[in-house]
């Protein structure tokens, strides 16, 4: 049976369990445990191998890396694999946002600060306006920036030649990029989930440089609840750290991972009350489903697109929940999970009942 809590005490841990970074993320603490290596780094083997071999040909011909574009949840090292990429090279990195870049001097200034071989990134890229998309169309392929002089029957066109440098962009939504833009990456890599032993290594190597006293067991559960994201297993690890140094002698075991992350309201599967509740409502109130989104929404109380953008995606993935063309069902597998026998124990509701009457 699931952990059963207030909705209080979810509302002051939502953050705990959500993948996107909050300012929390970018303490010093944070930033100390980022990998500074491919040798460091854990997970993605198969793009480890890649970027070893690109970055060792690089570097043979003392040019730049080609351009690389990397998607997939957040949470999973985006931001971390492009400053390993320039320190791996020897180059200075350049960490930007999207959002950020409103205008187009916005782009230029950063292009022109750019020394050879650098390496620009650029989260959240999907969301970049469309003036400075077209900026770095030239400085990509060419390495040329195009700048207009004055305003109108004056105005004049004029390239200042770029140092070959590597855009690294990172998104969660690769369908929402351009083709003109995505076309112009050499790379297109997707980061996949962690696996639970991967995660172990995580939380082990985290511990060991915020000098946390863990133990093999006390850092698989907290892997096997960080929903398959190094950024959710860190920030487990040092609630779990502050409950062990306060309620325990400071030594993180099985128990003391279970105990403290159990008062966080996160069970065994990772899931936090909010999600726990949108599948007791699906199953209590609608059979099960299938239920449509905004119909989910006012059952719970949860705005559409919060469910759709921070719920949904990891009960798919770890099939509690079912997208289907007449709405959401919840699974045999969420149903057990929530301590439900069978799915037959739930009565049907009335307009089936009349159905299989006529």
């Amino acid at each position: 049976m699931a952990i059963i809590s207030t909705k209080s005490g979810s509302e002051n841990n939502r953050n705990l369990l959500s993948a996107e970074a909050t300012p929390k993320d970018m303490q010093e603490d944070t930033l100390s445990i980022r990998p500074a290596s491919l040798a460091d780094y854990i997970g993605q083997a198969e793009l480890k191998e890649l970027l070893q071999i690109s970055i060792s040909a690089a570097k043979a011909r003392q040019s730049a890396l080609d351009h690389l574009l990397l998607y997939g949840p957040p949470g999973l090292g985006k931001t971390s694999l492009a400053l390993i990429i320039a320190h791996e090279m020897g180059v200075n990195c350049k960490i930007t946002s999207a959002p950020a870049l409103e205008r187009p001097r916005d782009v230029a200034g950063l292009l022109v600060s750019l020394q050879p071989n650098d390496v620009l990134f650029i989260d959240e890229i999907h969301r970049l306006p469309q003036v400075a998309e077209e900026i770095l169309y030239p400085a990509m392929e060419d390495f040329r920036l195009d700048i207009t002089i004055g305003k109108g029957q004056s105005a004049r066109m004029r390239s200042v030649r770029l140092p070959r440098f590597t855009l690294v962009g990172a998104t969660t939504r690769i369908g929402a990029l351009s083709s003109p833009l995505r076309d112009r990456f050499g790379f297109i890599e997707h980061l996949h989930f962690y696996s639970i032993a991967e995660l172990t290594q995580v939380v082990l190597r985290s511990a060991s440089i915020l000098q946390i006293s863990i133990d093999q067991q006390g850092a698989e559960v907290i892997a096997a609840r960080a929903r398959g994201t190094p950024r959710i297993a860190n920030r487990l690890l040092k609630r779990v750290r502050d409950y062990a140094q306060v309620k325990a002698d400071g030594t993180i075991n099985q128990a003391i991972a279970t105990t403290a992350l159990e008062l966080f309201n996160v069970d065994p599967q990772g899931l936090d009350w909010v999600d726990r509740q949108l599948l007791t409502v699906l199953i209590e109130k609608f059979a099960g489903g299938p239920v449509g989104l905004d119909t989910l929404s006012a059952a719970t109380g949860e705005d559409t697109q919060t469910i759709e953008s921070v719920y949904e995606p990891y009960l798919l993935q770890i099939g509690y929940l079912q997208r289907t063309p007449r709405g959401r069902v919840a699974s045999p597998a969420a149903y057990r999970h929530l301590g439900y026998a069978r799915q037959t124990e739930l009565p049907l509701p009335l307009w089936e009942t009349n159905n299989d009457q006529t």
